[in-house]
């Protein structure tokens, strides 16, 4: 979240910022709230301290006079007790309204008012052109007995499915390739909880319960089942300080993924591209303000080798602010060639959500000075398995149905398949 001290002086420009990024947040009503709350804080304060020196001068007092300052004391603590629940009402929306107001924008991200308005700033290799019509990812992986969605939904409902044969394979492989690339990059390893608990789901900027939700949560349990291993690791150091010499620290993680994608349904969310379950890799990093620029685009670029390496087209846009959602300052996409849409795909993104998310978590840096201050956190898909699977198997496609497998991935496939034909 922001600091409520930063939106009282700059009350305009987070208006505008909410306004640009298509969130509705009342910060008129917020600021008024804010005041109400130091007035409250205030009033019982002052209160507490009456009440304090009453107790005292009770203790010293002679008869005839403890009577009377006995009734005042009574005085003071009704007063306590109409005030005090009070403070509770007005501390509960201003927390509301304040975990609604989204991160500024980073000036330069394209300003616009939905994804098609996102800008290309780079593209590596260009959408194929096939010698026969191309089928999309659904088609070839049921033809190839490599995807089982009707037994899928049969046992789970609809957007579930199972991967089988060297559809295993390709799975494990691209998180073997992943992990192998990150970790000779100096990330360190993780495997993570599939569940996290609500506070940690809010810190990060999801909403865990409501109407409004993509999580699925656990009945009569504070506990949710995580969209992104980005939760797991956020909350990993969540109410602690840092030393500033032990950044930045950076984090590659697995989890599985579970998302509600409700209202997502569509020509265009056809096969793998939105279900509510999926492994995924993830990146996460803790590190220095002033380094949280230099971060994110490091992040980026090793999104962008990965999917060079798996050799496949794509471009990265640069998120414009209707786009943006709420944590991040700066937001990059890549996006793959996808046959099955005839246009561009998102396969992985990276936010840097500088001390929105950190403040939330209450995770700081300690200074070599002693000063502590928030730090920044950034987040990175490296892979996420069913979009990169559809990024592969439609643009490694052959006439014969058959689908070759990248050369990057040979090394985690068993027996030195070259490709995946129909038995």
């Amino acid at each position: 979240m922001l600091d409520i001290k930063y939106i009282r002086e700059n009350a305009e420009a987070v208006k505008k910022n909410c306004e640009l990024r298509n969130i509705k947040c009342d910060v008129g009503e917020l600021l008024s709230l804010d005041s109400k709350r130091k007035k409250s804080l205030q009033y019982i304060e002052e209160l507490k301290a009456e009440k304090n020196k009453l107790n005292d001068l009770i203790q010293s007092a002679k008869d005839d006079e403890r009577k009377s300052l006995i009734e005042q004391g009574k005085a003071v603590k009704e007063k306590l007790g109409a005030a005090e629940p009070e403070l509770e009402n007005i501390e509960k929306e201003y927390r509301e309204l304040l975990l609604q107001v989204p991160n500024m924008t980073h000036p330069d991200s394209p300003v616009g008012k939905d994804d098609s308005e996102n800008k290309e700033i780079e593209r590596y290799g260009e959408p194929p052109k096939f010698d026969f019509e191309p089928k999309g990812h659904e088609e070839l992986m049921v033809n190839l007995d490599i995807i089982d969605f009707e037994r899928g939904a049969k046992v789970a409902g609809s957007k579930f499915y199972f991967l089988k044969n060297e559809g295993v394979f390709l799975e494990q492989a691209l998180i073997n390739f992943a992990f192998q690339k990150l970790v000779k990059k100096g990330l360190v390893p993780f495997s993570t909880p599939d569940l996290a608990k609500d506070k940690v789901l809010l810190g990060i900027g999801y909403n865990p319960r409501g109407a409004e939700t993509q999580i699925y949560s656990v009945e009569n349990t504070d506990l949710n089942l995580v969209g992104t291993a980005e939760i797991t690791m956020g909350g990993y150091h969540m109410d602690e300080v840092i030393p500033e010499d032990k950044l930045p620290l950076k984090y590659v993680a697995l989890s599985h993924c579970y998302r509600t994608e409700a209202g997502s349904y569509g020509r265009h969310s056809a096969g793998l591209y939105r279900v509510h379950q999926f492994t995924k890799v993830e990146m996460f990093a803790y590190t220095l303000p002033e380094e949280s620029e230099k971060m994110h685009t490091e992040i980026k670029n090793l999104e962008v080798e990965i999917f060079k390496d798996l050799g496949v087209p794509f471009r990265v846009v640069d998120i414009c602010t209707g786009d943006l959602g709420g944590p991040a300052q700066r937001k990059y996409d890549l996006e793959a060639w996808m046959t099955s849409r005839n246009d561009w795909g998102e396969v992985t993104s990276t936010s840097d959500t500088t001390s929105y998310q950190a403040r939330r978590l209450n995770v700081k840096v300690e200074r070599k000075d002693g000063k502590k201050e928030y730090l920044h956190m950034l987040n990175g898909t490296a892979v996420a398995i069913s979009r990169a699977l559809i990024a592969i198997i439609e643009n490694y496609q052959q006439a014969d149905g058959s689908v070759l497998i990248p050369e990057v991935l040979k090394p985690f496939i068993p027996d030195g398949m070259e490709k995946i034909e129909k038995n």
